[in-house]
C-alpha cells in the first residue's frame, strides 16, 4: 500500500504541473487570439474615417473610442 503522505504529495505535485501548465496554454492562445484578431486602435479608426471621406479631429476619435469602451463594458 502506498502511504498517505505519497498520495498528498503525488496530488499537490499534480496540480502545480496542472496550473502551470494552463498558464502557459492560455498565455498562448491569448497570442495567437490576439494576433488574428487585435483590438481597435485610434489609428485604425483614423484610417477607417479617412477612407469614408471624413476627416477626423482628435476631438471625433476621442468620442468613438469611448463609446467603444462603454459598448464593450
Amino acid at each position: 500500500m502506498v502511504s498517505t503522505g505519497i498520495m498528498v504529495l503525488a496530488v499537490i505535485i499534480a496540480l502545480v504541473i496542472g496550473v502551470v501548465g494552463g498558464f502557459f496554454m492560455a498565455r498562448k492562445y491569448m497570442e495567437t487570439y490576439l494576433k488574428k484578431n487585435p483590438p481597435i486602435s485610434e489609428e485604425m479608426i483614423r484610417s477607417m474615417m479617412i477612407s469614408m471621406g471624413q476627416t477626423p479631429s482628435q476631438k471625433r476619435l476621442n468620442q468613438v473610442m469611448a463609446s467603444m469602451r462603454n459598448r464593450k463594458d
